[in-house]
């Protein structure tokens, strides 16, 4: 069994990802962690893709700040009546707006089309990405490995996984000199690469205590996928 990971597909269509898995030789044995960040932005905002991880075995999305924004405008999804119209209050209309300008309307678009048709699927969607984990901890290759959607805001070596807040999972922003824990390898996305250097565009980016995968799909960079067992890279 080998361990892949990718981060931040922003409305990656599910065709584009296939094939990216099958040039890895991605089998039923493997294990995919998706660390974040597959909806908003382009296409039909990732909603394919993640109808797909809901029948994958072998498949576990990670809490990314863009679901995070999804599930806090999750009254879009209630039945509208007069008193919920009245009840949408300014705090609702702001959290729709910052999700919306984030790239939020395309996922908002291609869940309201599909309601339309199945409205259980929808429901299905929200359960799912109410239960994605905020990280995961994993062995591969004999090294030790923590997935996280963005990083470790205020992170401290002695300061427990359980003791950080979503935002400083999900919300943390990377700087050349970051660094974490000494042993386990952080790998994460959020920050594109790009932002470390023109050097860095489209690829995955690698440093002594972490590791980012996000390449910056929604800039039209092909999708990246790393394998933790031999820390190999493949691209679109």
């Amino acid at each position: 069994m080998a361990i892949y990971v990718t981060s931040d597909l922003h409305g990656l269509m599910l065709a584009d990802l296939q094939k990216l898995l099958d040039k890895a030789g991605f089998g039923e044995a493997d294990w995919l962690f998706i660390l974040g960040d597959v909806i908003d932005r382009q296409n039909d905002g990732g909603v394919s893709v993640l109808r797909w991880l809901l029948c994958q075995p072998n498949a576990q999305l990670l809490l990314g700040n863009h679901e995070a924004m999804l599930l806090s405008c999750d009254f879009l999804f209630e039945e509208i009546t007069e008193d919920s119209v009245e009840a949408f209050s300014e705090e609702k209309m702001q959290l729709w707006y910052n999700y919306t300008q984030n790239g939020g309307d395309v996922t908002l678009k291609a869940l309201g089309a599909l309601r339309e048709t199945d409205p259980e699927a929808v429901e299905d969607i929200l359960a799912y990405l109410r239960e994605a984990p905020l990280y995961e901890t994993v062995e591969a290759g004999g090294r030790h490995f923590l997935l996280v959607h963005a990083g470790l805001e205020n992170f401290s070596p002695d300061k427990k996984l359980s003791e950080y807040t979503a935002d400083e999972l999900l919300w943390a922003w990377l700087e050349p000199d970051t660094v974490y824990f000494d042993g386990v390898m952080t790998v994460l996305g959020h920050t594109p690469t790009l932002a470390f250097g023109r050097e860095h565009k489209g690829k995955i980016m690698f440093k002594p205590t972490w590791i980012d995968v996000d390449v910056g799909v929604h800039c039209g960079n092909p999708p990246a996928l790393l394998r933790l067992d031999d820390l190999q890279e493949f691209y679109l």
